[in-house]
C-alpha cells in the first residue's frame, strides 16, 4: 500500500471538514489533531475518526461553527459551555485559557461542559508543554466499562493526559484510557478484520472474547482491574460532575451520530516559572530521563523508554516515510470525499 505524506493527508481531511461546514481554521485544526495521532502511532484516534465526526455534523448533534460561552470567570478558574461545538476547537480554546490564567495566577483550571470528542488528549497537553507549562486534561466518554464486578456498561474509559517539557528531549507525555485498551483500538481491529487479545474485553454475557464485534457489544475491561475502575469513576467526577455536563450513561460517543455527546473536560495548566527557575526544571527533567533510560534491561527488552518517547520517534519516522492507512479507513474517507465532491490525494 502506498504511503501518504502527512501534509497531503492534513490538507485532504481539512478539505472534508470545510466541505462539511467548519470554518477553514477549525477544519485545519481537526485535521491536524487526527493526523498527528496517526503520526504518533495512535491510529485508533487518527483519521479513522474523521467520518464519525462528520456524521455528527450532518446529524446536527455537533455544530460546525463552534461558539462556546464562558459561564464562570473567576481568576484562576473558568467554566466554558461548549454548546455542542467541535470538541477539538473547544478544547484548544480551553487549554489556551488555562495557560493564560496560569501565567497570571500560577495555575489555570478550566471546566468544560457540553463538548464533543476531541481525539488524542496528548495534542492539547503538549500544547501547554510548548508554552512552559505542565498540561493536564481529563475527559469522560460514552459507556465502555462496567463497574468492577458487573457486566453491563455504565462508565466511559474516561482518558486523561499529562505533558511536561523535558529540556532537550521531546516532551514527556502520558495519554491513557482507564480501560485495558482504548475502544478505538477495537474499532481498528474490526476494520482490519483481526482478533483482539482475550484480555481486552468481555461479550454481553460477561465472557472474555477475542471477537472485536462481540467486544464492542459487550464491555471493555479496566486496566489494573478494580484500580482502573476507581480511576475512571474519579475522572468522571472531574470531567462531568464538576462541569455540570453529562456523566456515565448520559454521555454518547463520536460514532453515535444521532445523539448529543454531552461530554465534559477538566483542563489544567501549571506555570512552571511560578514554582521555580525554568532552567532548573528542565535540567531535572533531563536528569530524570537519563535515570530512566540507564536502567538495566529486563529479559526480552532492548531499550527503556520514557513516556512520550515512542510517539516522538514514530512522528519522526512518519515525517520521513509517510503514513500507511488501513484500507477500510481509506475507503471510508473516499466515501466522504465523494459525498462532498472533494478531490482525494494523488495515488488514492
Amino acid at each position: 500500500m502506498t504511503p501518504i505524506r502527512d501534509e497531503a493527508l492534513r490538507d485532504f481531511v481539512a478539505a472534508l471538514y470545510a466541505a462539511a461546514g467548519l470554518p477553514d481554521e477549525d477544519a485545519a485544526l481537526v485535521a491536524e489533531t487526527l493526523v498527528r495521532a496517526d503520526m504518533w502511532g495512535h491510529s485508533s484516534h487518527g483519521v479513522m475518526r474523521a467520518p464519525w465526526y462528520i456524521a455528527r455534523v450532518r446529524a446536527g448533534t455537533m455544530k460546525p461553527v463552534t461558539d462556546p460561552a464562558v459561564i464562570v470567570d473567576a481568576g484562576a478558574i473558568s467554566v466554558i459551555d461548549g454548546r455542542d461545538g467541535v470538541g477539538q476547537v473547544i478544547t484548544r480554546r480551553a487549554m489556551q485559557d488555562a495557560i493564560d490564567r496560569a501565567r497570571r495566577h500560577g495555575v489555570g483550571i478550566v471546566s468544560v461542559r457540553d463538548s464533543n470528542h476531541h481525539g488524542a488528549l496528548g495534542w492539547f497537553t503538549r500544547m501547554a508543554a510548548a508554552q512552559g507549562c505542565i498540561g493536564v486534561l481529563t475527559t469522560n466518554g460514552s459507556p465502555a466499562m462496567a463497574p468492577w464486578g458487573g457486566r453491563k456498561k455504565r462508565l466511559g474509559n474516561n482518558p486523561w493526559s499529562i505533558a511536561a517539557p523535558a529540556g532537550r528531549h521531546a516532551p514527556m507525555m502520558l495519554d491513557i484510557a482507564n480501560t485495558v485498551v482504548a475502544r478505538g483500538k477495537i474499532f481498528l481491529a474490526r476494520q482490519k478484520g483481526i482478533p483482539i487479545p482475550e484480555s481486552w474485553a468481555m461479550d454481553g454475557q460477561g465472557r472474555r472474547t477475542t471477537d472485536p464485534m462481540a467486544a464492542l457489544g459487550g464491555v471493555i475491561l479496566p486496566m489494573a482491574e478494580h484500580k482502573g475502575y476507581a480511576i475512571t469513576v474519579m475522572m468522571d467526577v472531574l470531567s462531568g460532575v464538576l462541569s455540570g455536563s453529562g456523566i456515565m450513561t448520559e454521555v454518547n460517543g463520536p460514532y453515535q451520530a444521532e445523539k448529543r455527546s454531552r461530554c465534559g473536560h477538566m483542563v489544567m495548566a501549571l506555570n512552571i516559572e511560578a514554582f521555580g527557575p525554568v532552567d532548573r526544571f528542565q535540567a531535572r527533567m533531563e536528569e530524570m530521563i537519563a535515570g530512566i533510560k540507564s536502567t538495566p534491561l529486563a529479559e526480552g527488552f532492548e531499550e527503556v523508554f520514557y513516556p512520550g518517547e515512542i510517539e516522538a520517534r514514530n512522528e519522526e519516522r512518519h515525517e520521513k516515510d509517510g503514513l500507511v492507512l488501513p484500507e477500510q479507513t481509506r475507503a471510508d474517507l473516499l466515501q466522504v470525499a465523494q459525498d462532498y465532491g472533494v478531490t482525494a490525494p494523488q495515488g488514492w
